[in-house]
């Protein structure tokens, strides 16, 4: 069995390809179901986000399972089946779990550090430990991944790098809008981005700083914490008439600001009064062509972006990036570590197991031999022997468990087996619970 990642990225792919799987729930399951009836896949993860659909997989075999995978998102997009191979990504084992745990903490988003993957990721997790998707290797893999971006989150200044494109946006809006110390604020969403921009702004001592979410609770709740106001949904239209910045960030499917909308805001305000639209959502809340607009300016996540590539990466980011990808390093190579020691687990099981029963069976032959011997005798031999077994099974056990890392947990198992004429059926029987009703549990 090995690990899989096979997917398609903002990176990699247009974004009408992305949404034509992301935005329809139907898609999406379809996909999920014909990866898990896949010969070659025996357990699967399905994340379909506007930035990326990645599936997850424990595979028997590899070409057979990216095969499978492959016609699977073809068949979900509606795409051919070579177009979508061109646009694919796929990684491997080590690489599969490294590129989990770095698109976890968000290094692989558009938004760099953005939070809201944290928990796409626990979505798709939840939705596949429902449909019993994973087991014994992707759930406590993609819980590693969690804890992971977590741990990024809480111990490197990754949420700075998250409010620095904020910052950027900012900067490039700037020209033509008044201070923000004067400026009337709208933030549009209420999830983690939108906390972090909000945050951003509230720093500047933003004098008028309203939230608006289709939640009011949600929006409330993020406008308290930050000294804020919140607003109605469906007042949307009306506040927008009386704001001079706009930050978006709902991660709707469809744009929830239209230039309709907005040139119907724009009749209530004064002439030469700007309008600019910041909008950190993948795909659009804004739509593009609010630009056409007299006074009205938008910043995307593609202007960022090209900007941020432009204009070379902020010394403080790229230490931030460097701290988060030390602790990706670490946490690849101790979550390697622990798979490979429980690889070679039932091995050492198996070798104790047939210690075990040489002991018993000598026991048994000097019973036979010496009738007369008491229980208290017959214990005090057995016991001896079992201290005897265990100092000479203790050095090999511990090097089995040191050595696996330089030769490979399965060429040392396999090395084991040979020099203690281990049945490999064993080690099998050893690391596979019985079923209840089969026979003898103990």
């Amino acid at each position: 069995m090995s690990l899989l990642v096979v997917g398609l990225s903002h990176e990699t792919a247009p974004l009408e390809v992305l949404e034509r799987i992301a935005q329809r729930p139907e898609a999406v399951e379809g996909l999920r179901e014909q990866v898990l009836r896949a010969q070659d896949v025996a357990e699967s993860m399905v994340l379909a986000t506007c930035n990326r659909v990645e599936i997850v997989a424990e595979v028997d075999r590899f070409h057979g399972a990216v095969s499978d995978i492959a016609e699977a998102v073809a068949h979900a997009s509606g795409y051919s089946r070579r177009d979508v191979t061109e646009l694919l990504y796929v990684h491997y084992d080590e690489r599969a779990v490294h590129h989990l745990f770095s698109m976890t903490c968000g290094l692989n988003s558009m938004a760099l550090g953005e939070p809201q993957v944290l928990g796409q990721v626990r979505e798709a997790l939840g939705h596949a430990q429902r449909a019993g998707s994973v087991g014994a290797l992707l759930n406590p893999l993609v819980q590693h991944a969690l804890k992971v971006g977590k741990r990024a989150h809480a111990e490197t200044d990754l949420d700075a790098v998250a409010r620095s494109l904020v910052q950027r946006g900012l900067d490039l809006l700037s020209p033509g809008m008044p201070a923000l110390t004067q400026a009337r604020t709208v933030v549009v969403g209420a999830g983690a981005m939108a906390g972090l921009a909000t945050s951003t702004v509230r720093a500047t001592s933003s004098a008028d700083l309203m939230i608006i979410n289709r939640d009011p609770a949600k929006s409330a709740a993020l406008a308290d914490r930050h000294g804020a106001s919140s607003g109605l949904w469906g007042d949307l239209a009306l506040h927008l008439a009386s704001a001079d910045l706009v930050i978006s960030c709902t991660g709707a499917t469809q744009p929830v600001i239209t230039q309709d909308v907005v040139a119907a805001a724009l009749d209530g305000r004064g002439q030469g009064r700007a309008l600019a639209f910041l909008d950190l959502s993948m795909p659009a809340d804004v739509e593009p062509s609010v630009e056409a607009l007299p006074g009205v300016r938008r910043v995307g996540l593609a202007d960022l972006h090209e900007h941020h590539r432009d204009a070379g990466t902020d010394s403080h980011v790229a230490q931030v990036l460097d701290e988060v990808r030390d602790v990706v390093t670490a946490e690849v190579a101790a979550y390697l570590m622990s798979r490979r020691a429980k690889a070679v687990a039932p091995t050492v099981a198996a070798l104790r197991s047939r210690a075990g029963a040489v002991v018993q069976s000598e026991m048994d032959r000097l019973s036979r031999r010496l009738p007369a011997m008491d229980e208290r005798e017959n214990a005090e031999i057995h016991q001896a022997m079992a201290r005897v077994v265990d100092k000479l099974l203790h050095t090999p056990t511990v090097r089995a468990k040191e050595l696996y890392d330089a030769n490979g947990p399965e060429d040392y198992a396999r090395m084991l087996r040979e020099l203690f004429d281990l049945d490999p059926h064993d080690t099998v029987a050893v690391a596979t619970p019985p079923v209840a009703g089969t026979g003898d549990l103990s």
